[in-house]
């Protein structure tokens, strides 16, 4: 397998670092992940946050930007984004009142939009799905499709997220094929096998992460995200967890 970087979504920690944002990078690093993914910034300076992740070894993978503040605040995000080094931005969900056929073929324009403004700053737009992507429209067309298909692939990628593609039926592997070249960034997640469908740790379920892993280097993947957006046990155990089964791979060196 190619050489990957691993980073965390900080999401997963979210409640850790709700009470010490800079206390759970510090234990992000020391786990052995090389980058985290944002999802908020913990109410530092762009400068400061820099500094500290200089400190501590990490890198900005990428940040999770709400579809509302990429609309109305993008000349901020960007600048935000160059100073702490992260040259990916994933809009993360779409509100569930933009979710109809209507809505995604007016969000088509739209990320475009963003997605020119972000490529011509040095910086690359990902749309992250769900499973709610991946319902068929009236017109036979899954969203997901929809707004890679309609999409300049050159201003706007994709951040496939493996756990909703398989909750949802589809083969992550057959989705990175299809848009080989177009996924900078995967989250790498697991999924029980019961019938709950919950999530787990990597190598805990039955996700086709060997496929993905394997796949990634084809499809140019350049980060693979692990998260876990909720857990059974400790998230920070979790995370743990997920790390041994990189080591274990001989992913990431000890």
């Amino acid at each position: 397998m190619a050489n990957y970087q691993f980073s965390l979504q900080l999401f997963t920690l979210r409640e850790e670092a709700e009470k010490d944002f800079l206390k759970t990078l510090e234990k992000v690093s020391i786990l052995g992940y090389q980058g985290v993914e944002f999802a908020g910034y913990g109410g530092l300076t762009a400068s400061r946050l820099k500094k500290e992740l200089d400190r501590l070894g990490l890198k900005a993978s990428s940040s999770h930007v709400p579809i509302a503040m990429l609309e109305n605040e993008l000349d901020k995000v960007i600048q935000y984004q160059q100073i702490i080094g992260s040259r990916h931005i994933a809009c993360p969900v779409l509100p569930a009142d933009r979710r109809s056929k209507e809505d995604y073929y007016e969000l088509i324009p739209i990320l475009n939009d963003i997605g020119q403004k972000c490529h011509e700053a040095g910086i690359t737009l990902s749309y992250h799905n769900h499973d709610f992507e991946l319902i068929d429209l009236d017109n036979g067309k899954k969203p997901l499709e929809l707004l890679l298909d309609e999409t300049n692939p050159e201003w706007v990628k994709a951040e496939f997220d493996v756990y909703w593609l398989t909750k949802a039926g589809e083969d992550p592997v057959q989705w990175l094929k299809r848009y080989e070249g177009r996924t900078p960034l995967v989250h790498l997640k697991d999924m029980t096998t019961d019938g709950e469908m919950f999530f787990a740790e990597l190598g805990t379920g039955g996700v086709n992460l060997d496929g993905v892993l394997n796949q990634g280097e084809q499809s140019n993947v350049e980060w693979f995200v692990v998260e876990q957006d909720r857990s059974r046990r400790s998230p920070l155990e979790s995370v743990e967890i997920s790390m041994n089964y990189l080591k274990d791979k001989q992913l990431i060196k000890i």
